[in-house]
């Protein structure tokens, strides 16, 4: 038999949309789809797991592997680099498991030239004034940190029709459901 290659699927939202719950939902609706851990230079926070949260790495080793070209995707954020391994991708893909990448706009757009086959997901909040209310309700950010995240989520939604499929997050679970559908019909059409 001959083993098929693995899905790729991106998942991309402004903050506060609700898109680290719709990734909990579809990591347990899926146990075989491997949720993509991010790399990072960064010291680990209170809580924080190797592996689990991110892979915590030196900053020296980071900057080579940029060199040799190991990243799929990478940033450099406030002095600290993230990034996603390409080893790890490939032969994961190669051995037809299905990865679920959890980035930025701009994170898509680079693992896009290397795996212009992913399947790009954008979640939307149903307005920029709901946008809001969530981001108040969570009770995590200054006023002036929320109309920066406003801003940053107005350009990110400028940008949603470089993605395949948008999904708005009006109602939790009726988006949970549009996600885990999509997401059964195109591991669907790899069986097929």
């Amino acid at each position: 038999m001959i083993l098929s290659k693995g899905k790729l699927f991106i998942i991309s939202a402004p903050s506060g949309t609700g898109k680290t719950t719709l990734a909990k939902a579809v990591i347990n609706q899926f146990p075989d789809l491997l949720f993509s851990v991010s790399c990072t230079t960064r010291a680990p926070r209170v809580g924080e797991q190797d592996g689990v949260d991110y892979f915590f790495i030196d900053k020296k080793k980071f900057i080579i592997d940029i060199e040799k070209d190991k990243w799929a995707e990478w940033a450099e954020i406030y002095g600290n680099f993230y990034g996603t391994s390409a080893e790890v991708l490939n032969k994961n893909l190669n051995n037809g498991k299905h990865i679920f990448l959890d980035i930025d706009i701009n994170g898509t757009l680079q693992i896009l030239k290397h795996y212009p086959d992913a399947i790009t997901i954008f979640i939307m909040p149903p307005s920029l004034d709901i946008l809001r209310t969530r981001l108040k309700s969570r009770n995590t950010d200054s006023e002036d940190e929320i109309e920066k995240r406003l801003l940053k989520a107005e350009n990110e939604i400028s940008k949603k029709n470089l993605y395949q499929y948008i999904i708005i997050n009006d109602n939790l679970q009726t988006a949970i459901n549009k996600l885990i559908s999509l997401i059964k019909h195109e591991i669907k059409s790899v069986i097929s």
